[in-house]
C-alpha cells in the first residue's frame, strides 16, 4: 500500500484534529501501519519475537512523541518529545537492520527510505523549537 491509499483509509474525524496537519506525524502513523505487517512475519519465527515487539513498539512511539510533543505549550517542552520521537526513529532503523534477514533487503531499504526522511522532518522541527545543534 501507498502513502495515498493508506490516507483513504483514515477516518475524517480522525483527520480533522490539528495535529494531522503536521506531516511528520502523518508519515509515522504510516510507516507504524506498514510495520504491522513487518512485525507479523518477525513474530513467526521464535528468533525474532522479541525484535517484532521492540520494532513495533519503536515504531508506535515516533508518532505517539511527536503528538505528545505538538500539544505541549513551551517550544522547550515540544523539543523536548520530538527528540523522543527523533531517537525512536533511530531504534526503529537499528531494529529494521536486524530484521533484514526475514524482512529481506527491499523491505528494509523502503523502511530506511522512510525513516530517514522522518529524521530530516525531525531534526528541522527541533531545531525550529530549540536552535541548538542535535546530531
Amino acid at each position: 500500500m501507498d502513502y495515498t491509499e493508506w490516507e483513504r483509509t483514515v477516518s475524517t474525524s480522525f483527520k480533522g484534529d490539528a495535529l494531522w496537519s503536521v506531516a511528520v506525524y502523518r508519515l509515522a502513523l504510516f510507516l507504524s501501519d506498514l510495520g504491522w505487517a513487518d512485525v507479523n512475519q518477525l513474530a513467526q519465527d521464535r528468533r525474532t519475537v522479541a525484535l517484532a515487539d521492540q520494532l513495533y513498539r519503536a515504531l508506535g512511539s515516533i508518532s505517539a512523541n511527536v503528538a505528545e510533543g505538538y500539544s505541549r505549550s513551551s517550544p522547550k517542552e515540544r523539543a523536548h518529545f520530538y527528540e523522543y520521537a527523533l531517537g525512536s526513529v533511530r531504534e526503529s532503523r537499528d531494529w529494521y537492520f536486524k530484521a533484514r534477514h526475514i524482512l529481506g533487503n527491499d523491505v528494509l531499504d523502503q523502511c530506511q527510505e522512510a525513516l530517514n526522511q522522518i529524521i530530516r522532518l525531525l531534526i528541522r522541527m527541533i531545531s525550529q523549537q530549540r536552535p541548538r545543534s542535535i546530531r
